[in-house]
């Protein structure tokens, strides 16, 4: 994979299905259905597949692509693959709380090694360049101003990387959806000064911005929910690991279903499960 190729396609993709997102987010009502896992699916989830879908396999014809939306595609095997989670946070955009993304990733080796992370009702753009190093882009637009044009946006690039964290003052973020007993459990162990919640991959993005120092996932995510955030957040010199042994995470698993994980700058002094 030529990454000058494919960073201005994923880019590109991530803002034209946040675009469409957007219409429907902010349309008068919409239909929201339970697929066969009881998770829920909305017109959004699908037209953005449709696009980013369409898009890859356009430009990219040769690379296996596995997507949340089109369960033919998690039948595919091996260690290498674009991903995509076409509307990361169902949850948030059904009740609109703005903490969605659109997640576009290569897996190269079972590793992450480029992504994008969109979050549309924040104007937030979050992707490593073609060399690794992840960049946050904040996409300027007017109020109200959906949907915004593919080169419509004046702020620059600005890379990212994670800070050099305070072990007796750590800032935490954890899911807002999905936040448990366990997950505070865990969370106690350390000497904790602030602690947010935020949906979606942004619990990576914030990580790797230095506006969370970690991110502890202890419960049931998919490849597609974390490969594009993990990618951003290696890029800005964070890392990913399970939460039972601290090896790295890894992705291609046969059911592309994660272990619990730990997202953290690599100053912080990770605690045993």
């Amino acid at each position: 994979m030529n990454y000058n190729d494919l960073i201005p396609v994923i880019r590109r993709l991530s803002i034209e299905a946040g675009n469409k997102i957007m219409e429907i987010y902010n349309s008068d009502d919409f239909d929201v259905k339970q697929k066969s896992d009881d998770s829920p699916v909305t017109a959004a989830d699908e037209a953005a597949d449709a696009l980013i879908s369409h898009g890859l396999r356009s430009a990219f014809p040769e690379m296996a692509l596995v997507t949340e939306e089109q369960s033919d595609s998690h039948k595919i095997k091996g260690d290498t693959f674009l991903i995509v989670d076409p509307l990361d946070g169902t949850k948030e955009f059904i009740h609109r709380r703005g903490d969605f993304t659109v997640n576009i990733a290569l897996v190269e080796k079972g590793v992450p090694t480029r992504g994008v992370v969109y979050a549309p009702a924040k104007n937030r753009l979050f992707y490593t360049g073609p060399e690794g190093q992840t960049v946050e882009e904040v996409l300027v637009v007017g109020a109200d101003a959906h949907p915004i044009e593919f080169n419509e946006h004046i702020a620059r690039p600005e890379p990212i990387s994670v800070r050099k964290s305070d072990n007796d003052a750590l800032e935490v973020v954890a899911s807002k959806s999905h936040r448990d007993q366990a997950t505070d459990d865990y969370i106690n162990k350390y000497n904790v000064k602030d602690s947010k919640s935020a949906g979606s991959s942004l619990k990576f993005c914030l990580v790797a911005t230095g506006e969370a120092d970690i991110y502890p996932r202890v419960g049931r995510t998919m490849e597609w929910d974390t490969a594009a955030g993990h990618a951003v957040l290696t890029g800005a010199g964070g890392k990913v690991v399970r939460f039972d042994d601290h090896t790295p995470l890894v992705y291609g698993k046969g059911d592309y279903a994660n272990p619990f994980f730990i997202a953290y700058a690599p100053n912080v002094e990770l605690k045993e499960a």
